[in-house]
């Protein structure tokens, strides 16, 4: 269920962006792209966050932000049917995709069963 929510997100957030640089292909596109996205932050993410302790801190963690947009990156590279420009393009990406996952998962319930646990 949280990877269809993921994919919705991607959609709406592509949808968003689009004639900004960001390109999808569809919906299985962005199921891909969810899933790429939820992969490589359970793989990738925490490596990058590790090395980067010292950029977080300083910038009292908006440097997770610039990780956010490298995964989008990443992902842009290795799904088919997705693209995302240029850094800024992937930044802004990961943000407001972040946000309207929040929102999605809130309305869906997904958030309170997290919660719950």
């Amino acid at each position: 269920m949280k990877l269809i929510v993921s994919a919705l997100a991607v959609l709406v957030v592509a949808y968003l962006f689009e004639g900004h640089g960001v390109y999808i292909a569809g919906f299985w596109s962005a199921l891909w792209v969810a899933l790429a996205l939820a992969v490589l932050n359970l793989t990738f993410k925490p490596i990058f966050i590790i090395l980067t302790i010292p950029f977080t801190l300083v910038t009292f963690g908006l440097f997770l932000l610039v990780i956010n947009a490298l995964i989008i990156l990443m992902i842009s590279g290795l799904a088919g049917g997705f693209a995302v420009t240029g850094f800024w393009t992937a930044f802004w990406f990961a943000l407001v995709l972040t946000i309207v996952q929040e929102v999605f998962e809130s309305i869906s319930g997904l958030k309170r069963d997290r919660e719950e646990i």
